[in-house]
This record gives C-alpha cells, sequence and structure tokens, in this order.
C-alpha cells in the first residue's frame, strides 16, 4: 500500500470524523453521570409484576412537591434503576413508603448517594487524568526516540502521538455525546477508564510503526534515500501485526457487547470504538502526520 500517495484521504476522513465528533460534543455536551456530577443511585424491585417506569417517576415527582430530576430505567432481570438527585436519610424513607404504597412490597438491591462536591472533585480529576496520561505518553516517546534525531527530531514523534490519541478519544467522546442526546446515555468513571484503555491500546500500535520507521532510518544512515519510501515501507512491514492483533481484541469485545451484562454495554462500546479508530490512526495517520511535518 502506498500510504504517502493516499495520504490526504486517509487525513481527510480522520478530520471530518474529529469535526464531527466536536460538533456533537460542542451541541449535545457529555451527560455526567451522579459519580461526577453526584446524586443517588436506587436499584429495586416491586411485588407487582407489572410496573411501568413512567408510573415510577409520577410516584417519585409527586412525593417530591415539584418537577425533580428523576431517571428510572428497567433492567434486563426485572429490577429498576432509578438515579435522583442527592437525598437526606428522611427522603428517601418518604419515597420508599410512597413506592410501597402504589407497587406494593419494595425490595432495595442497592443504594448508593454521592455528593456534588465529591462528584465534581471525580469530574475534575477525570479530566486532569486524561490530559496528563496523554503529555506523559507524548513526553516518553520523545525521550525513548531521542537517539534517533535525523532526519527526524524525537520530539515530533511525541507531537504526533499527542495528536493521534487526541484523534482516538475524541471519536469515542462524540459518539457518547450522541449517544447521550439520543438515549439518555451518562458518562460515568468507567467512562473514564475506557479512555484510559484505549490511549494505552493505540499508543502500543503507534510506538510499533514509529519503532519501525526508527529502525529503517537507522539502517539507512548516511546513504540517499527518500523518507516517503522508508514510512511506507516500514507500516507495509507493521500492518499485519497491528490489524490481526486488533482484529482479536474486537472479537473480544464484539462478544462481550452481545452477551455480557447490559450494565457495562456502553464501556465495551467506547472501548471498541476506540479501538478501531486507534489503530486506524496508528497506520494511517501518524505516520503521514510525521511526513507532511518533516517535509515542511
Amino acid at each position: 500500500m502506498n500510504l504517502i500517495a493516499n495520504k490526504k484521504y486517509f487525513l481527510g476522513f480522520s478530520g471530518f470524523m474529529i469535526v464531527a465528533a466536536w460538533i456533537l460534543i460542542i451541541v449535545f455536551g457529555l451527560r455526567p453521570g451522579i459519580d461526577l456530577k453526584g446524586g443517588t443511585e436506587w436499584q429495586m424491585s416491586f411485588g407487582k409484576s407489572e410496573v411501568a417506569e413512567t408510573a415510577i417517576k409520577e410516584v417519585l415527582q409527586k412525593t417530591a412537591g415539584e418537577e425533580s430530576a428523576v431517571s428510572v430505567k428497567r433492567s434486563d432481570d426485572g429490577t429498576f434503576l432509578i438515579r435522583l438527585p442527592s437525598l437526606s436519610e428522611e427522603q428517601r424513607r418518604n419515597y420508599k413508603d410512597a413506592l410501597a404504597k402504589e407497587f406494593g412490597e419494595v425490595s432495595e438491591k442497592s443504594y448508593s448517594s454521592i455528593g456534588p462536591a465529591i462528584g465534581s472533585e471525580l469530574k475534575n480529576k477525570s479530566i486532569w487524568a486524561v490530559a496528563l496520561v496523554m503529555l506523559g505518553i507524548s513526553l516518553f516517546i520523545a525521550w525513548a526516540f531521542r537517539k534517533v534525531s535525523e532526519p527526524v527530531k524525537s520530539w515530533k514523534y511525541g507531537i504526533v502521538t499527542l495528536l493521534t490519541l487526541l484523534h482516538d478519544v475524541s471519536i469515542p467522546a462524540g459518539l457518547l455525546a450522541l449517544l447521550g442526546y439520543w438515549k439518555g446515555v451518562e458518562i460515568d468513571t468507567n467512562f473514564i477508564v475506557a479512555l484510559l484503555v484505549v490511549m494505552g491500546f493505540s499508543v502500543h500500535d503507534t510506538i510499533v510503526v514509529f519503532d519501525r520507521i526508527r529502525e529503517n532510518l537507522t539502517l539507512n544512515r548516511g546513504k540517499k534515500f527518500d523518507l516517503g519510501e522508508i514510512i511506507n515501507f516500514s507500516v507495509n512491514e507493521t500492518m499485519a501485526r497491528s490489524i490481526n492483533t486488533t482484529f482479536t481484541l474486537v472479537v473480544v469485545l464484539i462478544t462481550l457487547l452481545i452477551f455480557g451484562p447490559a450494565s457495562i454495554f456502553f464501556f465495551i462500546l467506547t472501548i471498541l470504538v476506540g479501538t478501531v479508530f486507534g489503530t486506524y490512526s496508528s497506520i494511517f495517520v501518524a505516520s503521514p502526520l510525521l511526513y507532511i511535518w518533516q517535509k515542511k
């Protein structure tokens, strides 16, 4: 494959996806879960066999005496996952009594509450975690490639890696923004973990490609050569390895999407989308960017 000759198509596709992702993020925003904004998560089941989600929501809002932010979702096992603002113990008893009066016996499966201050702290730490991991990875690669300074400076490898990581996290984030608007999907700390997993897998592929480029540049040191040919040769040497490694992971992730529990569906989906685009960026984005920057 002549990657460098067709670089404008590969980079154009990635540019379109990044712009689309950030438009979705800006327009729709990301819906934070209770562990990022604070609130209560309550899982319960009822004595009556037929209970509608809308009926539960109406009872809770009526008990609150105002239009409260309430989310009710039915799980595959027949239980209901209820999300509310932070509750006091008295409010919790009042809600439970109202639900028992309307639907019969109430069985609590789990109950957790996070204050808004803790949620805000978790959100800030999550943002810092993603930013520092991206910066740390790029600095490490710049340091690791320090002995190969010609014709490509080592710090350029680091900057290009940072750009590809931004590509890899933007697209899953844009997808979650769309799903949040369309399906009410919320992001939580699991989403942050998924992004960190994606970055780790993506940078592994990128390093393999860059290391082969570095090796071939070292072998041709002192000779006259075309940088585009070196990059094409290096990418083609590593492409089968990258695709096969990703394919094995994608098979596992798709299996988990189909047969895994519903509670981790969007966590797995985030990793799946990030892995696919991370492999794409390692092959079709990182190397062309390195070539264009060096030629300029």
